[in-house]
Formats: C-alpha cells, sequence, structure tokens
C-alpha cells in the first residue's frame, strides 16, 4: 500500500516487481502486491505495518480507521514527534484509534538498501504487550534480520526521532570541515540530550543505549546513506533548507522532528542545546558556524 506516489509509478513497479527508483537491484518478494486499494491491501490482514513519514502517520490512522476491515494489530516504523502537536506515535494512534488496540513500534540502525541487499542488521520491537512484541519479532525476524524486544516504547519513538535532528548536526559539522573529534562530540552530548527528553517524557534511561537510541544515532551520523546527514551537508555548504531538501528528492525526517523536538523540550523544559542550534539553522537562517561558536562558548558545566 503506497500513498503519495503517482499512479505511473505505482504501475511501473507492479510491472517491473521492484522500486525502480530507490531499490532497483531489488526484487519484491513473490507474496508482496503492490496496490493503492486499501481495503484491498488490508483484506485478510491480522498485522498491520505502517512506514510512512512523521507528518502522514495520523492522515493514515484515519484512513485505517475508515476502512470496512476489522484492525487486529498495528506497528509502525514511523519515527518523529507529530509537528503540530508534539505528540509521539502511540499518542496519535490512541488518539485516532482508542486505547485498546493491540500496537508495537519497529525502530532501530537501519538503512533499507542493506537490508534489502541481505546484510546483517536488527532492531528493536516495543510494545506495551510482551507477547505481541515476542509475537512480532518471530514473524519477521530472518537469518540476517534480527529483532529485539522492548516494553519501552516511549523512549524507542523519542530515540527514533531525536537521533535524525543530531544526524543533521553532524552533517554541519562534516560540511565545515571539522573532524572526527567534533563527531564524536556531537553524538555524545546529544545522546545525553535525547536521553535528558525521553526521561522527561517518561521513557528508561536504558533504553537510549540500545539500537532505537545510541544505535541509530551512531548510524544515521556518520553515513552519507542517511538523508538527514546529507541534510546537514548541504546547509554547510550555504545552500537554503528548501533547495537542499529538492536536491535530495526523499523525506527529510529531521526537518521536522527540528521544530517539534525543540518545541517539546521547551515545554517541559528540558536543555537540548545541540538541538536548538540546529533548529536555528534550518528555521531562524544562522550560519552553521555561528552555531558552532554558540555551542563552544556556552558556560561550563559539569559532563
Amino acid at each position: 500500500m503506497m500513498w503519495g506516489i503517482e499512479q505511473a509509478e505505482i504501475r511501473a513497479m507492479a510491472r517491473a516487481r521492484r522500486n525502480t527508483a530507490y531499490l532497483p537491484k531489488t526484487s519484491f518478494p513473490d507474496a508482496l502486491q503492490v496496490t493503492t486499494e486499501l481495503d484491498e491491501a488490508l483484506a485478510g490482514a491480522e498485522d498491520v505495518l505502517i512506514v510512512v513519514p512523521s507528518h502522514a502517520f495520523r492522515e493514515t490512522l484515519q484512513r485505517l480507521k475508515s476502512s470496512s476491515l476489522p484492525l487486529k494489530h498495528l506497528a509502525w516504523a514511523t519515527k518523529g514527534f507529530e509537528t503540530e502537536t508534539g505528540k509521539l506515535p502511540h499518542q496519535v494512534a490512541a488518539e485516532v484509534l482508542g486505547p485498546n488496540l493491540q500496537t508495537a513500534v519497529i525502530s532501530g540502525p537501519t538503512f533499507a538498501a542493506e537490508v534489502a541487499a541481505g546484510l546483517p542488521s536488527a532492531v528493536a520491537i516495543a510494545s506495551a504487550d510482551k507477547e505481541n512484541a515476542q509475537r512480532l519479532a518471530k514473524a519477521i525476524s530472518t537469518d540476517t534480520f534480527r529483532a529485539y524486544i522492548a516494553e519501552d516504547i516511549i523512549g524507542v519513538e523519542v530515540g527514533g526521532a531525536t537521533k535524525n535532528v543530531l544526524a543533521i548536526g553532524a552533517g554541519i559539522s562534516d560540511g565545515l570541515g571539522f573532524g572526527a573529534n567534533t563527531r564524536s562530540f556531537l553524538v555524545t552530548r546529544g545522546l545525553m540530550e535525547m536521553t535528558r527528553l525521553g526521561l522527561a517524557l517518561g521513557a528508561r534511561k536504558d533504553t537510549f543505549m540500545g539500537l532505537s537510541g545510541m544505535g541509530d544515532l551512531v548510524l544515521t551520523c556518520t553515513d552519507d546513506q542517511s538523508r538527514n546527514r546529507r541534510f546537514g551537508l548541504g546547509l554547510a555548504k550555504g545552500a537554503a533548507a528548501g533547495e537542499v531538501r529538492k536536491a535530495i528528492g526523499q523525506v527529510v525526517e529531521g526537518f521536522y522532528a527540528a521544530r517539534a523536538v525543540f518545541s517539546v523540550a521547551q515545554r517541559l523544559g528540558v536543555e537540548m542545546p545541540i538541538v536548538e542550534q540546529i533548529y536555528k539553522v534550518i528555521y531562524e537562517g544562522v550560519p552553521p558556524r555561528e552555531a558552532v561558536t554558540t555551542l563552544m562558548r556556552r558556560p561550563l558545566t559539569p559532563e
């Protein structure tokens, strides 16, 4: 099921049995059917997995709610706060579909091309129902794709959202010609900011040392397969945010997450100086080098 894609592209994928735009070397599994009809996609399904950008998550849930078929289990790999409300995906899901539906979130350090190529990868699956998480983990795990189970939905979602913002910062740093020292500084202190925000929202501290926290943060900050990191590289060259996003040609989640994470942190009184400067570069036009100088001149504090 795919939305936001031209019908011609859908038909082309159905004929070629592959996503020629983004994963041209990977054929679809025999059991996978391409469709734009929601009822057709849901027919006979016991589990629904949503993988859409965060700004399309609520709309997707509303379409599910209005469908004629019953929904038994829902999982998502969407990463990000809802920009307008600052809500996490599990809060949006409960608001739209009710609190009694069995749900789970899937997150972790995975680039689609490497998963499709069969390179060993791992994710975390978090659900309030441990048996639900175990069932889903068993269903999606293979010899090259491993799922770990967790109960901290908030922590997994906060990690998935915040790492995209910090990856923009890492891209800015490298784009300005700073070295490994600076990148390590941003990753380490960024992890602290992520953890502080998560704890303020009710997450568990240990979650941020796992796949959906540190794991995903390191991945997106250090490899140019990350759209968020590439976005930061473009900003460092002096290009406007809209120009860089257009050049990338895909959704840059960190662009939306920067506004949402900064807003939530401000509301909760959580100090996130790196996120704040990334927000100012994107939305207030602060020059990237000036933002770095501001960070370095902050009052000295205990680690």
